[in-house]
């Protein structure tokens, strides 16, 4: 149980508390039942997402035995026994799909939408450049539309763009990470890394990270925004996205670490308290 568990790479689950953003910014935080579906939604998509992870192990298995770390995963160094990881599959991703049914039809079709990305990353689109990038940040896009649909309100495009954008920054700082520790072996540790350069992805970056401010300083200050919370104070929220991102970017750059964004984002205090204020803040303006 505990190498099935692993299997389900329960520390990529972080990467879901996008679908919170939902009842976070339509002020429904303190409804007790509509934060009850989130919750559940949570897991379901935790729980599908694990099994998008062994799908993938199944498929990488023989190249995983070879990788330095890969070969370190329970399937792939033979903690668990293909039928052990095949069973935990079956029993998963049935469970899974029927809670986001049982939860909304609409919630099931977006997550729906979200495995089928995950099968099409897994044995496509992981290889081919810029599509890759896109593709996580599709992943991230979906989550925060199954945050809403579940509890039945309005996706904001604004949270659509700035999703994508910071997903995409993540991405692109991940693959820049892998390229330059991993030098001479990161073709080997992902074969999309051949079409990369360091230079390449530093404009690619350069470009998102500036898409990426500007579109949450105009979300915070649309005459739509301003309207819908009744406030104009989001504005004082930049400050707190400004410092994530470049906090990141002196991580990625000076302290040659990023190749996890699910394991910064849990280690890094300076990132941690950002993302903890940025949160009261939203709180704060929102609902008091």
């Amino acid at each position: 149980m505990k190498y099935i568990f692993e299997s389900l790479r329960p520390k990529q689950w972080t990467k879901n508390f996008f679908i919170f953003a939902g009842i976070l910014f339509s002020q429904n935080i303190m409804n007790f039942p509509l934060l009850l579906k989130t919750i559940f939604s949570f897991f379901a998509f935790c729980f599908l997402s694990g099994s998008s992870y062994i799908i993938n192990d199944f498929a990488d298995l023989e190249k995983d035995k070879l990788h330095a770390i890969k070969s370190q995963r329970p399937l792939a160094s033979g903690s668990i026994k293909v039928s052990h990881a095949l069973f935990a599959l079956i029993i998963l991703l049935p469970s899974s799909l029927g809670l986001a049914f049982w939860l909304s039809s609409s919630f099931f079709l977006v997550a729906l939408a979200y495995f089928i990305l995950q099968l099409a990353y897994s044995f496509f689109l992981k290889g081919k450049i810029i599509l890759d990038v896109f593709a996580i940040s599709l992943g991230f896009v979906l989550r925060v539309v199954a945050g809403a649909v579940v509890i039945s309100v309005e996706v904001s495009s604004w949270l659509v763009i700035c999703t994508m954008l910071l997903a995409l920054f993540l991405g692109l700082s991940k693959r820049r990470h892998e390229l330059v520790v991993l030098k001479g072996e990161a073709q080997n540790h992902r074969i999309v890394l051949k079409e990369y350069s360091p230079y390449l992805l530093d404009q690619m970056i350069s470009v998102v990270t500036a898409s990426t401010v500007i579109s949450y300083a105009l979300y915070t200050m649309s005459e739509e925004t301003i309207r819908r919370f009744d406030t104009k104070n989001l504005v004082f929220t930049i400050p707190f996205v400004l410092y994530g991102i470049f906090r990141y970017l002196y991580l990625i750059h000076q302290k040659r670490v990023g190749g996890n964004p699910e394991t910064i984002l849990v280690k890094d205090i300076p990132l941690m308290i950002d993302i903890f204020l940025w949160v009261m803040s939203i709180g704060i303006i929102l609902y008091l």
